[in-house]
């Protein structure tokens, strides 16, 4: 072997050894990592409801599937059962919430991809001059800057939690738009009962029209009996109208929940079933912990949390580990001789001395950060204790207003007919007659209204919950 060859050999046996010294003390260090590990955040949970849940059903405790449940099939609707699963098809929303969820996959890759050494790889050729002459040159190189303090742990931490945050904020557009349709529909459903009554309401004021009207060409009732049962019929003829412009809006803003234009959209009318499911005695508090808004808050706090580890790790130095091998030479045929050849391999150690307190600042805002996080989870949970709260306070509140006011919708109809013979036998004024209308049509349109309400405040409770309580599909 000869001098040269003799001399590189050994110089490459000596850079290898120190390099593999370099590897072994960085693994050593690697294990002193400076980042703050992530820190559960505590919400507060209440221990039991101020409104108590009727009897009934059974515990939630067991059952976790609550993002894979179907609430609405509780309702027993058909067209219901057939309508909330295309929101997830077409609403533009849900679909913005994916493609943030598909974003934080991607950024989650970069910050992994982070821990793995990168390869470059070059080649050029030019040929000049007078008489022509070539040359070619190629070359690899690596490099790896290793995660001593943890800032890459960090940053993907950080990242991980932000995904989940993200999937979590789907979870929540795909629940909002659920319940926003069966609200929705429900409406539309109570508007076609209201309908119904108002046609039923409108044929009894023509009859009693009639009778006025022959009763006044007879010489019996005055004229102003007959305008009044004219401005009867003509206000509940307006009534309706207004009643069907609403059921055309409400079902306009079914379409765009449906992600279609309102032309394309058309709900048939079908009888409303006012009825509702029954709600659980047990509502373990546990459920807000599962809501969306709670749990994107909840990992938006972890994310924050590993922020601060990551500004941390900027107070020590940096490594980068670097080898390349290339050559140049002649012709193309030249460079693949091993005189042609070099290598190298290198390691790099940067630290900043000073930076007029920049490293201070950020951990102090990546603190600040994470103590405003951990505020608004607090408040995202306060604000669905207050929700669930709520509607069982409506629920419970309808049920009583409901048995009420159907018992005033029966005396109402009770009075009116009597007072409608009264009135025929000439007993009575027909100002008494217009009156009891007015109630008994007040009356039975309150108490839809209120079947209404129920039903949209069971919606408004399992949305409160994160969708649903215990369920035959979980």
């Amino acid at each position: 072997m000869n001098k040269p060859v003799l001399i590189a050999a050994r110089a490459l046996q000596q850079s290898a050894g120190a390099v593999f010294c370099l590897i072994f003390s960085i693994t050593l260090l690697a294990a002193c990592s400076s980042v703050t590990p992530p820190q559960s955040s505590d919400a507060p949970a209440p221990t039991h409801w101020k409104s108590a849940a009727p009897e009934g059903w059974v515990s939630t405790a067991a059952y976790r599937q609550w993002q894979g449940g179907q609430w609405w099939q509780f309702f027993d609707d058909e067209m219901l059962n057939a309508l909330v699963p295309q929101v997830e098809v077409g609403n533009p929303n849900i679909a913005a919430a994916a493609a943030n969820v598909a974003q934080a996959q991607a950024l989650l890759r970069q910050s992994e991809s982070q821990r793995l050494p990168t390869l470059g790889v070059q080649a050029a050729a030019q040929r000049g001059g007078e008489p022509a002459r070539g040359s070619a040159s190629a070359g690899l190189a690596a490099s790896w800057a290793p995660d001593l303090w943890g800032r890459i742990a960090a940053s993907v931490a950080s990242q991980q939690a932000a995904l989940q945050a993200s999937e979590a904020d789907l979870a929540g557009a795909r629940l909002e738009a659920q319940a926003s349709l069966a609200q929705a529909y429900f409406q539309v459903r109570e508007l076609d009962a209201e309908l119904q009554l108002m046609d039923e309401i409108i044929a009894g004021y023509v009859r009693a029209q009639s009778i006025t009207d022959n009763r006044y060409r007879a010489g019996i009732a005055a004229h102003t009996d007959l305008l009044q049962a004219q401005t009867t019929l003509e206000n509940a003829r307006a009534t309706r109208e207004s009643l069907r412009r609403s059921r055309a809006t409400t079902e306009h803003a079914m379409a765009l929940l449906l992600g279609r234009a309102p032309a394309q959209f058309t709900l048939e009318t079908v009888a409303w079933r006012s009825a509702v499911p029954g709600v659980p005695p047990l509502l373990p508090s546990e459920l807000l912990l599962r809501r969306p808004d709670v749990a994107s808050a909840e990992r938006a706090v972890a994310a924050a949390n590993a922020r601060i580890g990551a500004a941390q790790a900027a107070w020590f130095p940096s490594l980068n580990l670097s080898a390349g091998a290339g050559g140049a030479a002649g012709s193309i045929a030249d460079l693949l001789s091993v005189p042609a050849l070099t290598w190298s391999l290198g390691a790099s150690l940067a630290q900043t001395l000073f930076d007029a307190g920049a490293r201070d600042a950020a951990v102090e805002q990546a603190v600040a950060a994470q103590q405003a996080a951990s505020a608004q989870y607090r408040q995202s949970a306060l604000v669905a204790m207050g929700q669930v709260e709520d509607q069982l306070t409506a629920l419970d509140a309808l049920a009583r207003q409901i048995e009420h006011q159907q018992a005033a919708a029966e005396a109402a109809a009770g009075a009116e007919q009597r007072t409608l013979n009264s009135y025929q036998a000439g007993l009575s004024a027909y100002t008494s007659v217009v009156t009891a209308q007015a109630a008994t049509l007040g009356a039975r349109r309150s108490l839809m209204q209120l079947q209404l309400q129920r039903q949209q405040a069971v919606i408004a409770l399992v949305q409160a919950l994160g969708g649903g309580w215990v369920a035959p599909w979980a």
